[in-house]
């Protein structure tokens, strides 16, 4: 397939139409961009030559025109001179010069037409390959955003089983065992030798009291 061809094809495509019946979008459109990028890459030297090619043929008629308007020079000098031969020859080569500029004219024209070919097609070249990129970039965030769902819901699935419910019950049980074992923690320790008289005395007091209570006497005066 022919440079303009390719060149032809991928200006003309619908990127969107053809990914959309594509199986693999994702790996079409890299090969999209990369024949994109090749071609691009091929226009760009073929733009190159031919603007290589204009000036060359520019330099040459400006060479041609400056010969053909000596030659002028020379017939008009010669008539002055009386010297018909010799204006007759000037004209003849002037002639030549003229046809051959009026070749070079052709040739620069559409060698100018070329460059600008190129360069336009560079140009459009150039916008469709960042529109591929842009749908390939839109393409792996998708890619991304779906591969995330998809995790999500298979976590979801996984932990609305019984086997989960199940490690959340031994979870819960551990919880709960930790709990009960900081309260043990946190109750006060074994009562110290002095707590241990004072609860004596004052377990003393209490059955005193309640001995007084039953026997019917009066409660005890302070300072009697």
């Amino acid at each position: 397939m022919g440079i303009f061809t390719r060149v032809r094809d991928i200006i003309n495509s619908n990127i969107n139409s053809i990914l959309d019946r594509a199986e693999e979008p994702e790996k079409l459109i890299r090969l999209m961009i990369q024949e994109m990028e090749e071609t691009l890459v091929e226009v760009k030297a073929s733009c190159a030559q031919a603007m290589a090619a204009s000036k060359k043929i520019g330099r040459e008629f400006e060479d041609v025109q400056t010969k053909l308007d000596s030659w002028e020079v020379r017939a008009r000098l010669a008539v002055e001179k009386g010297r018909d031969d010799l204006a007759r020859e000037a004209l003849i080569e002037k002639r030549r010069f003229a046809e051959r500029a009026d070749s070079l004219k052709a040739e620069l024209a559409m060698a100018d037409e070329h460059v600008a070919q190129y360069q336009e097609d560079i140009s459009k070249l150039e916008e469709k390959l960042a529109a591929a990129m842009d749908k390939q970039r839109s393409l792996v965030a998708r890619h991304m955003r779906a591969r995330t769902r998809k995790q999500a819901y298979e976590n979801l699935r996984r932990y609305d089983s019984a086997s989960a419910m199940l490690r959340f019950d031994h979870i819960e049980n551990r919880i709960e065992r930790m709990e009960a074992e900081a309260e043990l923690a946190a109750r006060p320790g074994k009562p110290s030798l002095e707590q241990e008289y004072a609860r004596l005395e004052h377990d003393e007091d209490i059955e005193r009291e309640l001995a007084r209570l039953k026997s019917g006497q009066s409660p005890e005066k302070t300072g009697e």
